[in-house]
Formats: C-alpha cells, structure tokens, sequence
C-alpha cells in the first residue's frame, strides 16, 4: 500500500514484510526486494537525518532503522547462509557428502591443540612432530597455523591424526575459534605447576561452542611443583570431569619438554574419536574443506595449507578458496615431499591459486576453471561489500554539522601487510577493539599479504596512512619512495608490539583533558592607590602559595568576581616575587580588574592535563 513516509515523500510500506538482505547491501538492493525506486529510500533516509547513496554499501543499523520506519522486518543473512546461498545457485551443495552408507570411509580426528598461553601448547606439538617449531617463533608465540598429520600405534594399528596448529597469542581469539570449527577433537593443554588460568576457560568456552570432545594434556608433569590433582580438581568445577572420577573426560600426564607419555595422549584421542564419533566421508567426490592458513611466497606466488573434509584433491584440479581460484599445480606435505592427491583429513600445502586465501575460507573443487572464477570473483564481491558496510559509520546531518563546527574527527589511518593472512586478520581484529572514546577513528583502509609495495606506499602518500608491517619488509624501491616521502613505515614480529603501539599513537591524538588545581587563597586586608598601575591589594596569604604565572579568581561574598584571569604584578615589600606562601605578606594587582575591595579573596589556581585512562 502507499503511506505517507517522513518528510512527505510517499513510499510503499510493508506491513511486517521479511526482507533477506546480503552483508553490505545498498538501498538499490532493498528497493529491488520491495519493489520501490531507490531514490525515495535515499529521501526517506535523509529526514530521518541519514546521509546515503543508492549504490553505496550500507551498515545493518541504517538498513533496520529504514525497515523500521517503512514496517519492515530486515534480516540480514549470515556468512555461512550468503556462502551456502551461492554456492546452491552453482547447484553445488557445500557440507555434505555425496551418495550413501557404503561410500562413506573412516577417516583420521581432526585435533586442535588449546590453552593458556605458555603452558606449552607449541612444545606439546613439538614433541609430536619432533620438530623445533617453538625456537622460531617471535618471543616463543605461536604467530601462524598450519596442520600436520602424524601416526600412532592403537591396539596393533597405525592410526592417523591431523594436528591444527592454532596460535598461541591471546590476540588471536578469532583464529582460535575458527580452529575449533573445523576440529573433531580439542586438546587442552593445562600446566600441572600453574593450573586453570583465565585463557584456558576461554579455550574450554571455544571448544564447547565448536560442540567437539576434549581430551586434557595435563603438562610439566616433570618440574618439582606439579600437580595434577589440583588439575583435575579445577576443571572439574567446570564440567570436566575425568574418568578416575567417574567422568567421561579423558586426562592425560605428558611433559611435552620431556616427552613423557606423548603416546599415551595420541592413544587417547584415537579412543576418544572411536566412542564419542563417527568420523567418515565420502572420499569418491569433488573435494571440499577448508583453508588453514595461507602466504604469498616471493618464488612460488599464492600458497595455502587447506585441510580436506570429504572428497578427495588432486593434482590438476580446478578450486576455488574464498575469493582466490586456480588449477592445483602442486601439493606438498607438512614435510615438503609432493603429494599426488590427498583424501579426508589430510592437510596439504597447495600451489597455483590467482590469490591468498583467508584462514579459515572454505575451499571446493568444480569443474572448470570459468566455474571456479565466478564464485571466487562473487564471493570477493560480497565481501568487499561487507567490509564497506563494516568500515562506514553511520553519517548523520548532526554529525555532518557538527564536524563543520568543530572541525573534522582526528582519524588514525592504517595499512596492514603481513606474511599469511591469518596473521593480518588478527592483527586487524585487536586493533579495531581499541577503545579510546569517541573523538578518535582507527580506519584499516588496505591490508593484504605479502612484501609492502610501492602501491601500498603510494596509497600511504594519497591517505596520509601509517604502514604496519607484520614480519615483512619493504620490496623493491618501496622503502626508498616511502623514506624520501616521509612515509610512517612500522616493522613487527609480536602481535602485542603493534597494538600497544597504536593504542599510544590513538591516545596521543586525544585532545588533552585539563583538571583545576587549586594552589592558594590570600585575603585583600589593604588597598593602596598608584596612579601608574591603579589599585594595588596589600594581601594576606591564608593558604598554599600564590604564584606569579598562575592563574586567579577574584572572590567576595562567597561569589566569583573575575574568572581565569592573571596577575599584573606580584610583589614582596618592594621586591618582584615568583611566589608568597602561606602566613607572608605581598602586593598584588589583578590584570585588568581595579574594583578590588578590602575583605575580597584572590584565589591561586593551575591547569594540569589530566592522564586519561
């Protein structure tokens, strides 16, 4: 029906009507799924003081308050519903396996290692590669994941199991719980000498969220104040509770520096995985899972370590990763060795992608490779309208006027490169957590993975960006144009660095916050006539001091005369003075005020910046 809108404009109302709307949608979208023209949305938005175009992307907040006000239920639909939706228009059904029972194969547990940080969970991995992953990481953080699948010897046979190997860093948060998502068991590591600590409930919370099993490494079992009761004892309050307890939670005694009982927890997760699931796919169909993490090597161009959930990759295979296609040229192992083709969950390094996927982006296997690039290149499509959508605050006609009055918000302007895009997400994840009030933006206005470009320098130039560099350097003439240019450029390894960084470079934008101090109060018990400087006040310092380049306040009666003004002169009998303490005597005159009268108190006072918190 029509109805009047806001402002006059007439517009159709929808009388509670759905409305599915993508991440990112414009109002041409909306208009197109009520069957209105787009300008009068922009109309309608504008006296309700919002300030949008028709094509441009709009957040979820401006698009409810416009549903709300044409009677319109908005629902935005979720990554995985938009990726899903997609895909099934390709006719492709993500997630599932094909045919029946008996294609179905037993496949290897997929285990995430989680906990608090420095409780060893890198060590424990160590001990089960045998390989020193820990010596060459930045501080002993984990900074990147990657998978690896090792075997154990469960009852007379070889049993396989795939490791994701989720960062260490607390920063991390999202990558850890992107972890879990595609993990069938967790294993958490909890130190036998420090007990439950705030990071291993947050690793328990994420694991329980992903639905999955837990099996508890209880580590350090070898260093003299260990104690694994108190463990057991701990996590119990929690709902885990272990087997010798009369709990289905399997705990295990290892010390990964040691490695004491590696096998024992191998064995533990393989017997997990037997009586708590089921764990097959079909590996006679088109591959699907998802990648792990992902880089840009400077020789062999995109390279990603995905993790294959059903169907089987192999050699010559047309994929798409998230916004990145290809041909799979090569796969190789965790070891470096080529692989011909990988079954379910089997994790394997793959080149010959056209980008750098994100971790945790699902990965499939179609085919052609013109099929690969138009879901690549519609899945790039709605993210970067997401991610406009996410980076627009909403602009209201206050907002404008107000900016115009007092000149525009300070904004803080960043490009961020790293050296896998797990790295670059997290990193851009805790930087736009920074809270700092509301007279300061953080803006990430580029990021990517890789070497910092001349281009990246360039759009510094244009933008008046900084340059956040996470474990890589500038190539080629990139880092002479940026120093000749005076282009901010950090370099850094730690995750912590960076933001610690940032968040003093935002609270050094901050105007400064200035309190009163009081410094003292003299009482004006004489007046003495000049005919040079007018009346002078012979006062009495009855508290604190009185300086000379302080300000004052000029009271009688309890009420304040003069405000914020200064001191012409300060005097001690006939001598210039800096300051007259409490219980002396001085001379005194009022910078532009002659009315003093006996009985009037002059008040000292400062300004001090305030630290903000």
């Amino acid at each position: 029906m029509q109805a009047p809108a806001v402002g006059g404009v007439r517009v159709k109302h929808g009388d509670g009507e759905v409305v599915r709307l993508a991440r990112g949608a414009s109002l041409t979208d909306f208009a197109e799924k009520v069957g209105v023209d787009p300008a009068s949305l922009v109309q309608v938005l504008f006296h309700l003081g919002e300030m949008v175009t028709a094509t441009q992307s709009v957040n979820e907040e401006t698009l409810q308050l416009l549903a709300t006000e044409l009677n319109y239920d908005v629902q935005i639909v979720s990554p995985e519903d938009e990726d899903r939706e997609l895909l099934q228009s390709f006719d492709i059904d993500f997630g599932s396996d094909e045919g029946g029972e008996d294609d179905l194969v037993k496949r290897p547990p997929v285990v995430t290692v989680m906990g608090h940080v420095d409780h060893g969970k890198t060590k424990l991995l160590d001990a089960v590669r045998e390989a020193n992953v820990v010596a060459k990481e930045a501080g002993g953080i984990t900074q990147h994941i990657g998978a690896y699948q090792v075997t154990t010897e469960v009852d007379g046979e070889q049993r396989a199991i795939t490791f994701v190997d989720t960062p260490g860093h607390e920063a991390f948060t999202a990558m850890r719980a992107r972890g879990a998502q595609a993990t069938d068991i967790v294993i958490l590591v909890v130190a036998a000498d420090d007990g439950v600590m705030p990071q291993t409930i947050e690793a328990l919370n994420h694991a329980r969220a992903a639905n999955v099993p837990i099996v508890v490494a209880v580590n350090k079992i070898d260093v003299p104040s260990a104690d694994p009761a108190k463990v057991r004892g701990q996590l119990t309050e929690y709902g885990l509770v272990p087997e010798e307890y009369g709990g289905d939670t399997m705990f295990v005694d290892v010390s990964a520096k040691s490695r004491i009982n590696i096998d024992g927890l191998l064995e533990s997760v393989v017997l997990t995985a037997d009586a708590a699931l089921d764990l097959r796919a079909n590996p006679n169909m088109p591959a699907q899972g998802i990648a792990i993490e992902a880089n840009l090597d400077k020789g062999r161009g995109p390279v990603a370590t995905v993790l294959v959930q059903r169907g089987t990759l192999r050699v010559g295979d047309s994929m798409v990763a998230g916004p990145a296609y290809g041909r799979v040229r090569a796969m190789l192992d965790e070891h470096g060795d080529p692989v011909e083709e990988a079954t379910p969950s089997r994790p394997v390094l793959v080149l010959g992608l056209t980008a750098v996927p994100g971790a945790g982006d699902k990965f499939l296997v179609v085919d052609d490779d013109r099929r690969a690039r138009q879901i690549a290149e519609k899945r790039e499509a709605r993210a970067r309208a997401a991610a406009n959508a996410k980076r627009r605050a909403r602009r209201t006609l206050e907002d404008f006027m107000a900016s115009m009055e007092k000149g525009e918000t300070q904004e803080l302007l960043l490009i961020l490169k790293g050296d896998v895009s797990g790295s670059v997400e997290a990193l851009e994840d805790a930087l736009v957590r920074i809270e700092v009030g509301d007279e300061v933006n953080l803006r990430v206005i580029d990021r990517g993975v890789g070497a910092i470009n001349e281009n990246d320098v360039n759009l510094a130039i244009a933008s008046n960006a900084v340059i956040i560099g996470f474990n890589v350097r500038p190539a080629g003439k990139a880092g002479d144009v940026a120093e000749r240019e005076g282009v901010d450029v950090r370099y850094y390894s730690v995750i912590y660095s960076a933001i610690d960084d940032i968040e003093a470079a935002l609270k050094g934008m901050l105007k400064p916050i200035y309190e009163e101090a009081t410094l003292g109060q003299a009482e004006i018990r004489e007046i003495f006539r000049s005919s040079k400087v007018g009346n002078i006040a012979g006062c009495w310092v009855t508290s604190g001091v009185i300086r000379r380049n302080a300000k004052v306040r000029l009271i009688r009666d309890g009420a304040v005369v003069v405000d914020n003004t200064e001191l012409s002169s300060l005097k001690r009998f006939k001598d210039d003075a800096s300051e007259v303490r409490e219980g002396f005597e001085c001379g005194l005159t009022v910078n532009g005020y002659n009315d003093i009268k006996i009985g009037d108190i002059v008040e000292s006072f400062e300004l001090r910046e305030k630290p903000r918190n």
